[in-house]
């Protein structure tokens, strides 16, 4: 069981944790608009891969989920909450 929640937690929490980690990049990143857009989107593929790769060496699948879940919680706030409040 565990091993099915670390390859949901790899596919899942690591797409969720690229998407919005893509999300605030597009937000921070210095450049023209669809600039930062297509770079973020670049970067968000190696947030991916470092994501996936992190779940297997996580001490349990359990942590794993904890921390994908608080980084995709945190970069979703960096990408949506300055928009929200102006």
């Amino acid at each position: 069981m565990s091993l099915a929640s670390r390859i949901a937690a790899a596919l899942f929490g690591g797409y969720a944790v690229a998407y919005f980690a893509a999300a605030a990049l597009a937000v921070i990143l210095p450049l023209v608009r669809s600039e930062a857009a297509v770079t973020a989107m670049l970067l968000g593929l190696l947030v991916y891969a470092a994501a996936v790769m992190w779940v297997f060496s996580a001490r349990s699948a359990a942590h794993a989920w904890l921390v994908l879940l608080i980084i995709a919680a945190v970069c979703a706030a960096v990408a949506y909450l300055p928009g929200m409040l102006s």
